[in-house]
């Protein structure tokens, strides 16, 4: 059924690459998000949540607080009080154990040379635009056409969501030598686009009851946040966002099952989880606002 829509939607659907560590941690632990471009001079949109991590990668914020923490313990290594230091300077720089001291990201197959990336967040909605500055050419195809000006969100439409929620790629490493993270000059595994589909259910309102989201009948993947909603066209609905976990009110289930040749104790508490996604008249009216050209098509 949407074959030929994901093959359309895949042309300017791309994965951001992340990488983090944690204090007192070496181990990199690799996460992924999407965006998708709008128009063809570098303009993308993502969710905000995801821009947010883009700017403290890019500007090294947590990396700086933690460097300074650094240097402040440096001052301590031979001191006998060390210890007392060490928990003085942690909560002084806001550390312990779990907290990211560094984020990175890798931006898969959209320019050449990225000079610059202006980012602006949406002031209520988990939405940002990305401006993408290259000295070469951008690597997409093609752009996303939006449900035209309109036209009817119908409940029960079957509708897609393309996103890259699995982190398969290895090009990155801790390096003892310099306390960091890095990315290594091995070439990404390019980590394929997973597509999921279900119907659209109900619409979600803000504060004031207007419908800013869709809701789908089944969840958005880790990964898939700031990835596109499209119909059988190719016709961008929306953007996934987030996953809600519906309790069902059934009693909780507690029953003895064969799992291979074990008998063993099962306990469920029953939830539906459905996807959250800000809706495409949403994402039209931000890029109105910021005076960015997009495109729109009508179905057929």
């Amino acid at each position: 059924m949407f074959v030929e829509a994901i093959k359309r939607v895949g042309a300017f659907t791309r994965p951001i690459h992340i990488i983090t560590r944690l204090y007192k941690q070496s181990e990199v632990l690799p996460g992924a998000a999407s965006m998708f471009f709008v128009n063809e001079n570098g303009y993308a949109v993502t969710c905000k949540h995801v821009a947010e991590i883009i700017v403290n990668a890019t500007m090294g914020i947590t990396q700086q607080n933690y460097n300074r923490f650094r240097g402040e313990s440096q001052k301590y290594l031979k001191d006998s009080h060390n210890t007392y230091h060490i928990q003085r300077l942690e909560q002084q720089f806001n550390l312990e154990l779990g907290t990211i001291v560094t984020q990175k990201v890798n931006f898969i197959n959209s320019f050449s040379n990225l000079s610059q990336i202006d980012v602006t967040y949406h002031p209520k909605y988990d939405l940002a635009l990305l401006h993408f500055q290259s000295e070469g050419p951008y690597f997409y195809t093609h752009y996303a056409e939006f449900l035209a000006d309109n036209q009817e969100y119908e409940v029960g439409r079957s509708l897609c969501r393309l996103g890259f929620p699995f982190s398969e790629f290895r090009n990155f490493r801790y390096n003892a030598n310099i306390d960091d993270i890095e990315w290594t000059p091995d070439a990404p595994h390019i980590t394929p686009a997973f597509p999921i589909d279900g119907i659209l259910t109900r619409f979600i309102g803000d504060e004031t009851g207007y419908p800013y989201a869709l809701e789908m009948s089944t969840p958005g993947l880790v990964g898939q946040s700031g990835g596109p909603l499209f119909d059988t066209q190719g016709i961008i609905y929306g953007m996934q966002q987030s996953t809600r976990h519906l309790h069902l009110g059934f009693d909780m289930i507690n029953q003895d099952v064969w799992i291979g040749t074990h008998r063993a104790k099962v306990s469920n508490h029953p939830f539906l989880h459905v996807g959250v996604c800000i809706s495409a008249e949403i994402i039209k009216d931000f890029l109105r606002q910021q005076k960015v050209k997009f495109y729109q098509r009508r179905p057929e």
